[in-house]
């Protein structure tokens, strides 16, 4: 099988790093398979614009027919414009941090992703704006207890929904319920697929519906 391999490095500490990319490709591809060209890059996921050395990739898989290898797909699949690109490519992809994503699985990924980041914008600046309202000097260490409340728990919703696990399987989970299974047929389907909950545990019907 012929690849263009892709790697994406974030500016962000936490992401993996290309040596760690390029360890999951190696150890997923077969003796007999064929990298052509590799291409990789730095960016920040929220960027809007597509990055150029994707562009290429994209291009010479046109030009190839080899399929794109991505390493790591999930903070891209946060960017809107990148899945559009990628489908209208038409190009065929594998990627190795998502093996159960198609091209109906990311793009809802990535429509509930910018939804979420503008919902979780909304709720922290209303949140905020709630407290100036009833007199609260936002920074004042008197009003820390009550300020640090509503933030923690501001935080603890926005982590939940942010969760790289949570956010992989709401993508799946919408595509089988536009499919017409119901919650406990969902969550077998999710345990069966190797998708996991925000804490590493198999999925439980009260579970899925807690994130639809």
């Amino acid at each position: 099988m012929n690849y263009i391999t892709y790697f994406r490095v974030s500016t962000k500490k936490q992401d993996l790093g290309l040596d760690a990319q390029q360890t999951i490709v190696n150890r997923f591809l077969k003796p007999d398979d064929n990298v052509l060209l590799t291409y990789s890059e730095k960016e920040t996921g929220t960027k809007k614009r597509i990055q150029n050395e994707l562009l290429k990739a994209i291009e010479k898989c046109k030009e190839t027919g080899a399929i794109l290898l991505i390493a790591k797909l999930d903070r891209l699949a946060r960017n809107v414009s990148f899945i559009s690109a990628l489908m209208d490519s038409n190009v065929e992809f594998k990627a190795l941090d998502m093996p159960h994503a198609n091209k109906l699985t990311i793009h809802i990924f990535a429509a509930i992703a910018e939804h979420e980041a503008e919902l979780i914008s909304q709720r922290t600046k209303a949140a905020l704006a709630e407290l100036k309202k009833k007199g609260v000097k936002l920074g004042n260490i008197k009003n820390f207890s009550q300020e640090g409340r509503i933030k923690g728990t501001i935080t603890n919703k926005n982590k939940a929904v942010t969760n790289s696990n949570n956010r992989k399987a709401k993508a799946y989970i919408e595509s089988l319920k536009s499919q017409g299974h119901n919650y406990s047929r969902i969550a077998e389907m999710l345990n069966k697929n190797g998708f996991v909950t925000s804490t590493g545990k198999q999925f439980q019907t009260i579970q899925v519906q807690r994130l639809c």
